[in-house]
């Protein structure tokens, strides 16, 4: 059974950092892109980043470059997403999510798995 398990969200001020992981457990393959999707409510999910696992090549949508980070320990099957110069705006339910056909984009119709969701909340 694939699981992908989520932990370090929390609340921080505006200006502040915070790293999340996401440890994957019980895939069968190796090459998949991992990453991370926000949501807040009444607004559509957004692709924050991604990492594919095979050749290390990432993804940031542009309201998160510059600022966020995103890697992994592939020995420890753990996704890394360090947010700095966090805003207001980045307040959401950040999800963990596995697209295992590696298909192109990083979109919600491309997710096999998903995580349980950590809230992050910026103050201002």
């Amino acid at each position: 059974e694939v699981q992908l398990v989520e932990s370090g969200g929390g609340l921080v001020q505006a200006g502040g950092s915070l790293r999340l992981s996401c440890t994957a457990s019980g895939f069968t393959f190796d090459d998949y892109v991992i990453g991370w999707f926000r949501r807040v409510p009444g607004k559509e999910s957004e692709g924050v980043s991604c990492i594919s696992r095979s050749d290390g090549n990432t993804y940031y949508v542009d309201s998160v470059k510059g600022r966020f980070t995103i890697s992994s320990d592939n020995a420890k099957n753990t996704v890394y997403l360090q947010m700095n110069s966090l805003k207001p705006e980045d307040t959401a339910v950040y999800y963990c999510a596995v697209d295992a056909n590696r298909g192109g984009r990083w979109s919600i119709d491309m997710i096999n798995y998903w995580g349980q969701g950590t809230q992050v909340t910026v103050s201002s």
